[in-house]
């Protein structure tokens, strides 16, 4: 069996990176990711069938031993908007120190490894349409995004076996998992679920060849293309008002950025990683919020009032 390290494992991708993994039967998964209740919970119910690690990325003996142990890592482990804007020396602890951690472990004992690395597509600063050929402006870049831009850059420099998948806005499960609000109302974006996310890696296992050494954006494409607005509307309606919805769109910077990908079908025609939709997603939203009663009342009153 080949064996497959998921760095960032409780993660809202990660924890799908780990069911897609099973259900396909034939790999040695490694769950790494810090101990707390919270990770300690999601991992716990795949402890008889994976090897879980509790532990740092920036922990370089750790990381030594599990790289060389494995065939492909996937590698999650991030700083989040907000929190990843807010200093750009938090982001490049994570980010750019951890990632080189790797990269220096896969060198000295796993050449032949493969890298696949989760960045952003916030690297597009403000453009409305972008793709990967676009030449990226370093310095109008956020803390989150500069520090993804450095690691992709180091990723190319040292690895000869590597694929970058950037990742734009991330529809996941409100209650449990975090959101990034911080989104310019009119702006259109595109956008992908958890589920095609992690799916995407996971059927990347089977195509190295063709991937490697090769940046793709990871979207819904046609069908994922929405005013951002009409997106918050929706979670108002099927989920409900919440306190981080509140502090975010009242308090952030709208400056995360999730332009419309005109090559992001490119991935989907090689590997074929779609299943998922944003009806979908409501669906599953509207599910988690018949135990929120409160939250749905507020939300469709804010939405009357919007209306009015």
């Amino acid at each position: 069996m080949k064996k497959v390290l998921v760095t960032g494992a409780s993660g809202a991708i990660g924890i799908n990176v780990i069911k897609y993994l099973l259900s396909e039967g034939k790999y040695e998964i490694t769950a790494l990711d810090l101990r707390n209740k919270s990770v300690y919970k999601r991992l716990k119910k795949y402890q008889k069938r994976i090897k879980i690690i509790y532990g740092d990325v920036n922990d370089y003996s750790l990381m030594e031993d599990v790289v060389k142990q494995n065939d492909y890592i996937i590698h999650l482990a991030s700083v989040l908007p907000p929190l990843g804007d807010f200093s750009k020396n938090i982001g490049e602890v994570v980010d750019y120190k951890g990632c080189e951690n790797i990269i220096k472990a896969i060198n000295y004992y796993n050449k032949n490894c493969h890298l696949f690395y989760a960045s952003t597509t916030s690297l597009y600063d403000k453009s409305l349409m972008a793709s990967v050929k676009e030449t990226i402006k370093e310095d109008s870049l956020t803390n989150f995004s500069y520090n993804k831009y450095i690691t992709e850059e180091l990723i190319k420099k040292k690895l000869k076996n590597y694929t970058i998948f950037r990742v734009p806005l991330v529809l996941s499960d409100l209650k449990k998992e975090p959101f990034i609000y911080n989104v310019k109302k009119d702006l259109v974006v595109e956008v992908t679920t958890t589920f095609d996310a992690a799916y995407a890696f996971v059927k990347a296992l089977n195509y190295t060849s063709i991937l490697n050494k090769k940046i793709f954006n990871i979207g819904m494409g046609p069908e994922g293309r929405y005013k951002y607005q009409d997106i918050l509307d929706n979670i108002l309606k099927n989920y409900g008002l919440s306190l981080k919805y509140v502090l975010a769109r009242l308090i952030l910077d709208k400056d995360y950025i999730s332009p419309v990908l005109i090559d992001s079908d490119d991935l989907n025609n090689l590997i074929n990683y779609r299943t998922d939709s944003i009806e979908k997603y409501y669906k599953r939203l509207y599910s988690r919020g018949k135990n929120r009663p409160i939250g749905k009342l507020l939300g469709k009153i804010i939405l009357y009032i919007k209306k009015g």
